[in-house]
């Protein structure tokens, strides 16, 4: 009598098609973790130009802290809100710029050199000035939420949309009135627009830190409906979740973290981006609670690299946000020819 030897379907994880792909996932993690680490320390104290011995080395430190700070929540603000955004509109393409938050963040600080004069803007810092801007940011998308997301003709593409138009219009207005300015004051506010960390304020932390880790903390654990959100409005109604809800809490989460992005560090446009592409290539799963902490941790490396290498090899200090959108904006082109569509 013969047997027939039947083979067993190979076990799948939760989160993940294979045990391989789970161990694969952890192995590429730890790695990114031990990179970004060795790209961090080399920040803090690499080039130190004063000795490890004198009493001035740690107050260098201190200050090359503030800046790897500012970098730590840039790259979970933009991370975190880039992939949540793109999972409830169901599209890899578009990011959470399209909202209008760097349009208005140009548009609060050229009004006020506009209106006020350089002196006024220059002493407009601290924490009134990254509250104003951060308020600003989250009061405008609440706005839009509230019109557009709720009634019986709740609509996504309708918010992006005019999202977009209203970035249109504030970039047209702050770049009228950029041009009416001298250009002394022009100078200045250059500075101020294009993102860099060394925008931030270290007094900004006491308030930045915690609002990123109780926003960062909601994401992970509204991440098991957003997995359903990202199947779409049918599937996910049809699975017993609140779309409308759900989508709207996911976008005052997603405007949170990216107001206070805007206001620390300025206009990071492609960077998030290129963070969730690079993100969904590392990481085989659907599952938000391993594609968040992978996309943080790609974020800091990324930023804490591009600086090492522009600081320290190529000695380019003032052009590394600029290098970071450019191969963000490179990639973008790229997924947009691969995909030939939005």
């Amino acid at each position: 009598m013969s047997v027939l030897h039947r083979t067993d379907p190979p076990q799948r994880t939760q989160a993940f098609r294979s045990a391989h792909d789970r161990h694969r996932y952890f192995a590429v993690l730890a790695v990114l973790v031990i990179l970004a680490g060795v790209f961090a320390l080399g920040l803090l104290v690499y080039n130190n130009p004063v000795p490890m011995t004198s009493p001035s080395f740690l107050p260098v430190v201190k200050r090359r802290m503030n800046a790897l700070i500012a970098m730590a929540i840039a790259a979970v603000c933009q991370s975190l809100a880039t992939v949540a955004f793109q999972s409830i509109t169901n599209n890899r393409v578009i990011t959470p710029s399209l909202l209008g938050f760097e349009s208005l963040y140009s548009a609060i600080n050229t009004s006020t050199i506009f209106f006020f004069g350089a002196t006024s803007f220059i002493q407009f810092k601290g924490m009134t000035s990254f509250v104003v801007q951060m308020m600003a940011m989250i009061v405008l998308c609440l706005l839009l939420f509230g019109w557009l997301l709720s009634g019986r003709y709740a609509n996504m593409q309708v918010l992006l949309l005019v999202g977009v138009i209203i970035g249109t219009g504030l970039k047209s207005v702050s770049s009228f009135m950029r041009r009416l300015l001298a250009p002394s004051e022009f100078d200045i506010l250059q500075a101020r627009l294009f993102g860099s960390v060394n925008n931030a304020d270290s007094s900004y932390f006491i308030l930045a830190v915690p609002i990123v880790i109780i926003a960062a903390i909601l994401l992970l654990r509204h991440a098991k409906r957003l997995n359903v959100l990202a199947l779409g409005k049918d599937v996910s109604t049809s699975l017993g979740s609140n779309h409308q809800r759900d989508v709207i809490y996911t976008l005052i989460l997603v405007s949170v973290l990216m107001s206070v992005s805007t206001a620390l560090v300025g206009p990071l446009t492609f960077y998030g981006f290129l963070i969730a592409t690079m993100t969904y290539q590392a990481v085989s799963t659907y599952d938000h609670r391993y594609l968040f902490p992978m996309a943080a941790v790609i974020g800091f490396l990324v930023i804490t690299a591009a600086y090492f290498l522009m600081y320290h090899v190529f000695s380019a200090q003032g052009v590394v946000t600029i290098v970071i959108e450019l191969f963000g904006g490179l990639a973008f082109l790229f997924v947009i020819l691969r995909k030939g569509t939005l």
